[in-house]
């Protein structure tokens, strides 16, 4: 199991071969490779997790606040 963080996808930017998004994070954008989605491309819109700065699967926005509640658990010590 790896930890993850969801975000969602806000642009595709030209010039980086559909590899690159531009993703919000807990209200920051970041550039992160979506590159691994080749089957099921990200799209702005789309909730995603990342690891180590690949976006490793889409989410829906449920699965994304689920994800940021273990992730708060996590950083609390706390057991669910």
């Amino acid at each position: 199991m790896c930890l993850g963080i969801p975000g969602r996808v806000v642009e595709i930017p030209d010039g980086y071969h559909d590899q690159v998004a531009l993703v919000e994070v807990s209200g920051e954008c970041r550039k992160v490779n979506i590159g691994l989605l080749e089957n099921d491309p990200a799209r702005p819109g789309d909730w995603v997790i990342i690891h180590m700065g690949f976006v490793v699967e889409k989410t829906d926005e449920a699965g994304a606040r689920a994800a940021l509640a273990g992730l708060r658990l996590l950083g609390r010590g706390e057991q669910p």
